[in-house]
């Protein structure tokens, strides 16, 4: 599978050695850079890349805050966001580039090591969402059950429960964010205690803040915390279907 990117940064020799370091990558495929926020937009826009290397140095203490706001903000125009990994000569924007759904940290000098791990854990996602069945390991007990036929996830302290669409249920002695980072993109997480099959969704009440689940009975709450999930599911589902509102 190719991969294409695309840079964020003012200092070329940043540029130049990230492009350097993935000429031993077969994969990855360059789709322009800029060093201003407008310009990155409009080439985010036009190429769709898969990663996005954006330096948060920029400006001092306020160029990660402005990195955030340019990630925030290309939530009002594409359905599925680039992963970004952010840039720095420091460590101290970590926590808050992670918290904001960064898929990665790198630190300056890039370091073609750290690099190959990034890429590893981006080709380790994306073969994970083309598998079919997910392995529910305990002890010496193993139990494989269909990606396909899950409603929902439900959180039960440290274990999670499966909930199907045959009416089974099947629980799993891991917490609900394990599967929340290895399930397709399809599954949304929606509430602290729940992430949802969006193939299943019937129904999305913003009033009463619930999702009906189809030909089953459950209704299921989302949380203010996870809003930002609701509405892009939304504008997903919306996007594939005809709609009566004016």
């Amino acid at each position: 599978m190719n991969f294409k990117y695309t840079i964020i940064d003012s200092e070329k020799s940043v540029v130049d050695k990230l492009k350097e370091r993935f000429q031993s990558f077969s994969d990855f495929i360059c789709v322009g850079n800029s060093f201003c926020y407008k310009e990155s937009m409009n080439l985010i826009l036009q190429h769709a890349p898969d990663v996005v290397f954006i330096n948060i140095d920029r400006n001092n203490d306020n160029g990660c805050s402005e990195a955030i706001h340019f990630v925030n903000e290309l939530y009002k125009y594409v359905m599925e966001l680039p992963k970004f990994i952010a840039i720095s000569s420091t460590k101290n924007h970590a926590y808050d580039c992670l918290k904001n759904n960064f898929f990665d940290y790198l630190l300056k000098p890039l370091n073609e090591f750290e690099l190959r791990k990034s890429v590893a854990k981006m080709n380790k996602k994306t073969d994970l969402n083309e598998l079919n069945k997910l392995c529910l390991k305990s002890y010496k007990d193993y139990r494989f059950i269909e990606i396909d036929e899950i409603l929902f996830l439900k959180a039960d302290n440290n274990a999670t429960d499966f909930f199907m669409n045959d009416d089974r249920t099947v629980s799993a002695y891991k917490t609900l964010k394990s599967f929340e980072l290895i399930l397709p993109k399809k599954f949304i997480r929606i509430h602290n205690s729940y992430i949802i099959n969006s193939d299943y969704v019937s129904r999305i009440h913003f009033g009463k803040s619930k999702c009906n689940i189809k030909n089953n009975t459950h209704i299921i709450p989302f949380s203010k915390s996870y809003k930002r999930n609701v509405n892009d599911l939304e504008k997903s589902l919306s996007k594939s279907a005809l709609s009566s509102l004016n």
